[in-house]
């Protein structure tokens, strides 16, 4: 017998952590009235207000590391493609 997990739509989250913001129900409260877990709704708590910190910067800060993710990335498959391409010359060579 499996366990189905409810999932949850951004915007059920989102209600969720705003009200958990706002403070004007316990965690407790909010997890009876939402049947969601206290932890769970602690973590979406966190997660919202981290995403705050950023929400005013435009999106500057996720695109910059969006963009060194993507270097470190391409970096690693231009090492990966010389260091093939060097076996390939060896290879050739001792034929």
């Amino acid at each position: 017998m499996s366990v189905q997990r409810k999932r949850y739509s951004s915007e059920e989250k989102t209600k969720v952590a705003v009200e958990a913001i706002k403070g004007q129900k316990t965690i407790n409260e909010l997890a009876g009235e939402y049947g969601v877990h206290p932890t769970q709704i602690t973590q979406w708590k966190k997660h919202a207000l981290e995403e705050i910190t950023t929400g005013f910067s435009g999106g500057r800060e996720r695109r910059e590391r969006t963009d060194e993710a993507l270097v470190a990335s391409l970096y690693q498959e231009i090492g990966q493609l010389k260091m093939e391409m060097d076996w390939l010359k060896k290879a050739n060579r001792e034929r």
